[in-house]
């Protein structure tokens, strides 16, 4: 136990250290908004003073000086308003230095999630990723706000409240001063033991968030399959999970408010007494004792305000480590210092002795060679698994071979920019995504400056237009995110003249006509001929009636080439490529 909290400790102090050096670059807001607090808890504890005085200026029944008393409430009036200003201005910093901080944190995260590699995303569930950008962030910035409005002038208050206590009375100050340790203590061993709950608590909240992510985003395949009851149960127990340790976190946290109250009314007791016995005696007026009593109701509020802030900032350090654990996540391999952004390639592919696996302890692609030259098809067939994807993503340098080389023009593609070797190919997948906005801006995706007639004309290649024109808006009709109420074969479509409208030098095929139907597809793929026209293009299909015109077909199965040729003599071999073909289209 005493080990954890030492690790605990260790791990809030790094995240804390992380949130200053956002906080740095607003110091000047951050210091103003400091020097704000301090003149207004001296205005605040200045009152007190005011107020006893008042209280001295009323001696007996009839004895009233009313004209010092009047002076008084003056001054107490102005005090008050000045400290209204103060703490208003003080908020107004306080909430840009906090937004702003959450602000830089989000985007860091978002610009790393840019260069994060595939197998970081395909490895964890989007939801939890969505949960540490949006619920971790915003957790983490009330606990900062709450920070800055209260921990700093609660910690003023309390240095202030004992400066003026001193001034009345050292001895009964010595008494509030003991038992101030106690009220320390308590909420110092109920702290350091919440953190790891909330951490838990994020953690939990992040499975939820992917589990609903999930569910919605299927909720045809959730109810095509009559799933409704597993996935209830399955939200269920992660819900179950998360009110635990929720319940868990915010009962332990919440004695810290509690225990430190019951010690601040011994305090205020305390000084209760003291001061009685010291206005009997003489050597305290009664107006004093008003004072030091206020005093020390303010002395002890601070302590109840940052137990809470204490809490508060231990569940927002934990989402912060949320946080910085994705950022902290390696990048993708970066481009090499002496890496070129090809203007144009010809298309010429040589691939030499490639391996690859996604796990180490399962090879996928092992001695793979491929040579192609400018303006061929080439076919990519065999059974699900084998690895005709996976060689799309080396391609594309979605991810790096373990060994071997791809080059593109004698370029290895590792001495190619990610960018400038991406800008070159085009490519469309049997999994479409399209983005919220309009339809014209989902085709110029690839070519933001295109003219609407460069528009047009892709999707009439495409064989979009038609739908196109009938939608309420036409091109300028608003689609949902993942095109919304649209066909899949439609989204199909608008990717297909995606790639139209910005005809790359190469071209990639991933099932690209997989969701359209047979009629579409037949004017698809002649319009794709016609695009494959001196373009090196790669085509990934298992319908074998759409690549029978490929200059080489490659055979996979198990992350080996095992034939090679075109359609013809890969049927004279009478081997595993005439087995497919024959199983879908034997009479």
């Amino acid at each position: 136990m005493a080990k954890q909290n030492v690790q605990n400790a260790a791990a809030q102090a790094a995240v804390m250290r992380r949130v200053m050096r956002y906080i740095r670059p607003h110091a000047s807001a951050l210091m103003l908004s400091l020097l704000l607090s301090l003149v207004s808890v001296a205005l605040t504890l200045y009152v007190p003073i005011l107020v006893g005085d008042a209280v001295n200026c009323i001696v007996d029944k009839g004895l009233v000086d009313f004209e010092t008393l009047g002076a008084i409430l003056t001054k107490i009036m102005i005090c008050v308003l000045l400290t209204a200003a103060a703490q208003w201005w003080q908020g107004v910093l306080n909430n840009r230095v906090t937004y702003d901080t959450v602000r830089d944190i989000r985007r860091d995260a978002f610009e790393h999630i840019q260069r994060l590699p595939l197998s970081y995303l395909d490895a964890h569930p989007t939801g939890d990723t969505v949960s540490r950008m949006i619920s971790d962030v915003d957790t983490f910035a009330d606990g900062l706000l709450l920070g800055f409005t209260q921990l700093f002038s609660g910690i003023m208050t309390i240095l202030g409240t004992l400066v003026f206590m001193l001034t009345l009375s050292p001895a009964i100050t010595l008494v509030v001063v003991l038992i101030t340790p106690v009220s320390l203590l308590v909420a110092n061993f109920i702290a350091t033991r919440t953190y790891s709950m909330f951490k838990l608590q994020s953690k939990t909240r992040g499975e939820q968030t992917a589990l609903i992510d999930e569910a919605i985003g299927e909720q045809k395949l959730v109810q095509a399959f009559a799933h409704e009851d597993e996935t209830l149960d399955a939200f269920d127990e992660v819900n179950g999970r998360l009110r635990n340790c929720s319940l868990r976190a915010v009962f332990f946290s919440s004695l810290t408010n509690p225990c430190t109250r019951f010690v601040n009314s011994l305090v205020y007791a305390g000084v209760g007494l003291t001061g009685a016995l010291a206005a009997v005696n003489g050597s305290l007026t009664v107006g004093g004792l008003s004072s030091f009593l206020s005093y020390a109701n303010q002395y002890t509020k601070p302590f109840n305000e940052i137990s809470g802030v204490v809490t508060e900032l231990q569940n927002a350090i934990a989402c912060a480590g949320r946080i910085f654990d994705l950022i902290d996540q390696p990048a993708q391999t970066p481009d090499a210092p002496d890496a070129v952004t090809p203007k144009h390639l010809d298309g010429k592919v040589d691939i030499d002795n490639v391996c690859f696996s996604y796990t180490p302890d399962r090879r996928l692609i092992e001695n793979f060679s491929l040579h192609v030259n400018p303006g061929q098809r080439v076919a990519i067939v065999g059974p699900t698994g084998c690895g005709k994807t996976t060689m799309i993503n080396l391609l594309m340098r979605f991810y790096d071979v373990d060994s071997g080389t791809i080059a593109v023009d004698g370029i290895e593609t590792r001495r190619i920019t990610r960018s400038g070797l991406r800008a070159q190919i085009g490519m469309v997948l049997q999994d479409t995504w399209l983005a919220a906005g309009t339809i014209r801006e989902n085709i110029a995706m690839g070519r933001p400056d295109a003219t609407d007639e460069e528009i047009v004309a892709a999707a009439k290649a495409a064989h979009a237009h038609s739908f196109i024109k009938r939608l309420p808006d036409g091109y300028n009709t608003v689609i949902g995110e993942s095109g919304g109420s649209l066909s899949q074969g439609q989204k199909q479509l608008l990717c297909i003249a995606r790639v139209m409208l910005c005809l790359p030098p190469m071209l990639i095929l991933d099932e690209a006509t997989s969701s359209i139907d047979t009629r579409t597809e037949q004017r698809v793929q002649s319009a794709f001929a016609e695009m494959m026209k001196g373009r090196t293009s790669f085509i990934v299909a298992h319908r074998l009636s759409t690549i029978q015109s490929a200059d080489i077909i490659l055979v996979m199965r198990d992350g080996h080439v095992i034939e090679q040729g075109n359609h013809e003599s890969l049927l004279k071999q009478g081997g595993f490529y005439k087995t497919l073909y024959e199983s879908q289209f034997a009479q």
